[in-house]
């Protein structure tokens, strides 16, 4: 009272009215929450009809359960073999996640628009400021125009040009393990993984950018960037103290990743400007005559890509798409070779099948090289390739969260909102699809055929 009588009727008319907004601020808050509350327990009488599995407590969950070694594989597969459709995962007292283990229940998923089951910014959230607004993090009409104008770029007649860089960069990685091999004198033992990432990096490099970094051979800085963005992102998906982006950036590895991150994004918009300005110079049917006789590489043609209307990709969403390719490329390419060595180590039998079906392809030629038509005359490496990848796949799980209820075919309903993490490998690996996952069903006389693919016993 004081106070309004110090500042006269119109300061008591403004207190008076901010006091009412005060209010109104404070009951809508109420009014949201209530309906919040009534919307998540709404929504947890409809997760109720998925199985629970064992859980830490009420307040975690089950946070700390899932884990990204060969442990956490093995406890995947004792979830899919308890529930083989799917179960319901508390990540937060207020985070539920739906794993899905069978076609059954990702089915209705797989099929719906990109409107109606779009990828979870959660879980790749992590990546956009190195891959910006790229095919893989985008969303909607963006992600729906950029699909139709990247399509081109994955003509198998575009990949086809791309055997000779597939040869090329085979050769020096043949030409290394060579060398060990005749330095130790006899069969040696080698860590596969980091030249195979080496292999592909050099590859995507050379049909991306044109650019021979020699990074099998000698360091490259670019190379380097890219190992530790991807090291970083994973590092972090797996401490949760680390997930706001305010903390990320004051930690020594949030430092890290800007710093690689800027080294990446720097390389890549260098390449794409100067390509635009030569394109700009040239003018368009000198750009096409100057590349008369040899493969367009991945910028090429993404500069040269017009939708419906005639508008071409701007340089930030060229730039985001070759480092979207960069990184989902190198990885999980380099992941499923050095599990297909693997197992065909632990099988030699195996191993000398897809031996001896090269050396019979390549009988009387002049060159080692593969080439693209003769990737249809390797039946049973294929077998192996495709065996090996169901075994381990390189890609564990997609997610997406819904912005519908999505409606499965046994009754149950896949709430509005909630992420399901959809188990690539609990799927590979799920016994009332294959009665022994480890090994893969079998037929009379041999590898058994199954939908179409055919499966080795492998591991």
């Amino acid at each position: 009272m004081a106070v309004a009588a110090a500042l006269g009727p119109l300061g008591a008319v403004a207190l008076g009215a901010l006091g009412t907004l005060a209010l109104s601020l404070l009951l809508r808050w109420l009014w949201d929450a209530v309906v919040a509350v009534a919307r998540f327990r709404a929504t947890c009488r409809q997760l109720n009809r998925f199985p629970l599995p064992p859980w830490r407590n009420w307040l975690l969950g089950h946070t700390g359960v899932a884990q990204s070694t060969e442990q956490g594989l093995q406890a995947v597969d004792a979830l899919v073999a308890r529930y083989s459709q799917g179960c319901l995962w508390w990540a937060l007292p207020w985070l539920p996640v739906l794993r899905l283990f069978h076609p059954s229940t990702l089915r209705p998923l797989l099929s719906a628009s990109a409107f109606v089951a779009p990828k979870d910014e959660m879980f790749y959230g992590f990546l956009k400021p190195w891959l910006g607004e790229g095919l893989l993090l985008s969303r909607g009409q963006r992600w729906a125009r950029h699909r139709r104008l990247l399509t081109p770029a994955f003509h198998g007649d575009v990949i086809r040009g791309y055997a000779g860089i597939f040869n090329q960069s085979t050769r020096v990685l043949l030409a290394k393990w060579g060398a060990a091999a005749a330095a130790g004198g006899g069969p040696v033992g080698l860590e596969v993984l980091q030249p195979l990432s080496l292999l592909t990096l050099d590859t995507l490099q050379k049909c991306i950018f044109s650019h021979e970094s020699h990074c099998q051979q000698k360091p490259s800085e670019y190379i380097q960037a890219i190992l530790e963005l991807s090291s970083l992102v994973v590092r972090r998906q797996h401490r949760p103290l680390l997930h706001p982006p305010w903390l990320y950036r004051l930690s020594p590895d949030g430092r890290r990743f800007a710093r690689a991150c800027a080294a990446v994004r720097g390389f890549t918009a260098d390449v794409v400007q100067r390509r635009r300005r030569d394109l700009a110079r040239l003018g368009h049917q000198a750009w096409l005559e100057g590349h008369r006789g040899r493969s367009m590489d991945f910028i090429d043609l993404l500069l040269l890509a017009k939708d419906e209307d005639g508008n071409t990709l701007s340089d930030e969403d060229i730039a985001a798409e070759a480092d979207t390719f960069m990184f989902e490329g190198h990885d999980t390419t380099a992941s499923g070779l050095a599990w297909l060595f693997y197992n065909l180590a632990g099988h030699p039998e195996y191993q000398e099948r897809c031996r001896q079906e090269v050396r019979e392809l390549l009988a009387g030629r002049d060159t080692e090289d593969i080439e693209w038509e003769d990737l249809a005359r390797l039946p049973f490496t294929t077998m192996c390739i495709k065996e090996s990848l169901r075994l381990h796949p390189p890609v564990l799980a997609v997610s997406r969260r819904c912005t519908e209820d999505v409606a499965l075919r046994d009754g149950r309903v896949i709430p509005k909102g909630i992420i399901c993490l959809m188990s690539i490998y609990g799927t590979h690996h799920n016994p009332e699809l294959w009665p022994d996952p480890e090994v893969g069903p079998r037929g009379v006389g041999g590898p058994c055929h199954r939908g179409g693919d055919r499966g080795v016993p492998m591991v």
